[in-house]
This record gives C-alpha cells, structure tokens and sequence, in this order.
C-alpha cells in the first residue's frame, strides 16, 4: 500500500527543498541572491511542507507581522509562499495544508486574520479568504499630465538618497504614517532588508533602485522608491520610470514627490503598480485618463476569529447588528455574533438574537478592510439581509486600503 503523504512543521534545513519547489510554482530561479533574500525572512518555525518519500513537494509559511485595518493595527499572519509541485495536483495537498495552517493560527491565538496576495484568484475563496482590496496599475504618459504649479516658497526640498544608507530615515516616516494607512504591513530590519534588496535578477532591465527624499522644516516628511529602464526609438528617448512606492506625510510633499517622478528626464511613461483607488493623482493631474488605470486585486483577508477580528477594528458610524457567519473550516466561527461599536471601539459576542444578515467568512473577509461594500455583496447575493439593519456604511472607511508591497 502506498505511504500517504504527510504534512509536517518546516525547517531550516527544508530550505533550499522549499526554493527548488517554489521555483519550479513560480517559474522563478530560487537560487544565488534570490535565495539569499528570501533566507532573510523565512519563519522555519511557521513554515509546513508536504513530504513524499523525502522529496518536498508542498509548502506554505505564515509571517508573523501587524497589518492596518480600519482604526487599529492587528497581527495578522501573513501566508505565502504556498504551492504544490505539478506532479503532486489534484491530490488534496492544497486543501490539507491550508486547512491545518488555518488551524495552527487558530489555536495559537495571537492573529485573529490572515492575509495573502493570491497568485490564483479562484482559489482562496474555498479557504474562507475574500477580496478585501483593490489596487490601480498606473500606465502614464507624462508627458501628457499637468500638476497643480508648485507654491510659489515650497517648505521643503528633495534630496537624492542611497535607500540602504538612509533606511533609518525612511522606516522613520513609514512608521510615523502606517497606523493611519489601511492595507500596510509593519517592518522590522528583516523585512526592511528585504524591501530594499536591489537584485539584479528582480530588475528586468531596470536600472538599480534609486530613492528621493521630501524634506520639511521639521525633517523629512515623504520619500519615493523608482527604477528606470531606458529604451530609445526612431522618434528618441522612451525610458519607463517604475514607480515601487510613494509615501507622504501631507499633500505638498505627495505633488513634489510626483512632480519629481514625472518629470525624469529621457522616459515618456510612469507605471505604478500598487496604487490606491482613491489615489490622490487621480485628482491631481488635469487629463486623468491618461493616468491608464487599470483595476487589479490585491489583498485577501481571513477572519481566524470572528468575535476577536470585528472587535480589533474600528467602524465608521455606530453599529448594533446580528450577523450569522458560516465557516467550514474553524467551525468555532459559525453561529450568530452581535456587533456592537462605532469610531471608538467595538464589541462582538454570540448571541442568540435573531440574524440582521447571513454570510460566509469569506464575504466578512472581504469587507474587513472597509472597501468591499456589505451592500453590494448583498446585490450579487452572497449577503442575505434579513432585515433593514445594514451595517454597510458602519463597515466603510474614510480612505480606501493603499497596500505598497506584495509578500
């Protein structure tokens, strides 16, 4: 009889198996300095492998990090790295894996939600992970926008930094901005270390990662990763400037910032890939089209802990409703949960009171973050309301999530 394969805790020494598997996933070549990089932030202790016969042919990892949801900051396991080797499809290796991560964060209880960037839309729906944000890819002709004309005595500058030198600075303002910013993820020095690597390999004919920083009176109050990659044709210069993130503190930094970047001398497009929907340039430049938005999925989220996560976060308005969730997999979650809160803080608790709305984890998921509106998951029926108290608005928030960095 043939030996099931069996899942196990990871190790250090599953490591360059993990590569090898994720390369051949991910169509990726996991070795020399990508190697490397991801060694810096790989959680051996949070990792689990699918094993057969001593060959690793299944993986996931949760990373222990805070994510920004609406008025708080959570722990939050951050999946990825998760794949199944070609051979071994279609044999329930997913399924096993997910359901016994899910599991292990649960009983750990320090992270009431999981989060994850899914490479395949359709799969993490099964696991209870809804569509909770949305980011804009900016394709930019610059040289076919205006800006509003700087102020006539701006209160700052721009200084060109080397980001490794000047990364106390800039984890300075990140840390300084990121309660406020739905969607962000902490960093300590691993993941700082990560974000900055300049791989050759990660390039694709870019130049090396440049950085500029906006210094106010009081100190620096924004800053801009970007690469370059030239291209000329018979009409002359046509460099992309890549954009990786524009972080302010306030709007004039934000218009120098983007001033600077589309303004770079030899390039006639800007592309930003992890855009906000409610990004200020939207408002900003006078022909917005030709920003070329393009709508793209980003993070899903997980309720591990129904009561725990609608209590972590903060509401837009005050909120008294019953919810009936439905959870296949951490059953603990299923049953009826009055919410009650607002601006200041929240309560959730089972209860036997009868149901305002029925729904799945996954569409709690998907509006944890306040984007995805309660209402129209209600037109397209994945909400049943049963009543005419509707906590769409209450779930909403003032900014939509802005995620700068996929993990």
């Amino acid at each position: 009889m043939k030996e099931e394969i069996r899942l196990r805790p990871g190790s250090a020494d599953d490591f360059p198996a993990i590569c090898d598997l994720l390369g051949t996933v991910f169509h990726e070549d996991y070795s020399g300095e990508l190697k490397e990089w991801e060694a810096g932030i790989f959680e051996a202790d949070r990792s689990l492998v699918a094993e057969d016969a001593g060959q690793v042919v299944g993986h996931t990892v949760a990373f222990t990090r805070d994510l920004t949801v609406p008025g708080a900051v959570v722990p939050t396991a951050h999946v990825s790295g998760v794949g199944v080797l070609p051979t071994h499809r279609r044999r329930g290796l997913l399924t096993r894996m997910m359901h016994r991560q899910l599991r292990e964060i649960a009983d750990a209880g320090r992270e009431p939600i999981a989060a994850l960037w899914a490479t395949e839309t359709s799969i993490y729906p099964r696991f209870g992970y809804g569509p909770a944000a949305s980011r804009l890819f900016l394709d930019i002709m610059n040289r076919e926008v205006r800006l509003p004309a700087p102020p006539a005595e701006p209160s700052g500058r721009l200084r060109l930094i080397d980001p490794v030198a000047e990364l106390a600075e800039l984890s300075k303002i990140h840390e300084q901005l990121r309660p406020e910013r739905i969607g962000w993820s902490n960093r300590d020095e691993r993941w700082w270390n990560y974000h900055l690597a300049d791989l050759s390999s990660l390039r694709d004919g870019a130049t090396k990662q440049s950085a500029v920083l906006y210094e106010g009176p009081d100190g620096a109050t924004g800053y801009a990763l970007w690469r370059v990659k030239g291209g000329w044709t018979n009409h002359g210069p046509n460099g992309e400037v890549v954009v990786r993130e524009v972080v302010a503190a306030d709007p004039e930094t934000y218009l120098a910032l983007w001033r600077f970047l589309l303004g770079i001398d030899l390039a006639r497009r800007v592309s930003a890939r992890l855009s906000a929907l409610d990004e200020p340039l939207l408002y900003l430049v006078d022909e917005p089209r030709r920003l070329g938005p393009t709508l793209v999925d980003s993070l899903f989220v997980r309720l591990v802990d129904v009561p725990k996560a609608l209590s972590a976060r903060r509401y837009a308005t005050a909120v008294d409703v019953v919810i009936e969730v439905t959870d296949p997999i951490l059953t603990e979650n299923n049953g009826r949960w009055r919410l009650t809160g607002g601006p200041d803080g929240a309560v959730c608790a089972r209860t036997e009171d009868s149901a305002d709305l029925v729904c799945s984890v996954t569409e709690l998921g998907a509006a944890y973050l306040g984007a995805t509106s309660i209402a129209g998951l209600a037109a397209a029926g994945r909400v049943r309301q049963l009543t005419g108290n509707d906590p769409t608005i209450a779930f909403s928030w003032h900014r939509k999530p802005s995620p700068t960095e996929v993990f």
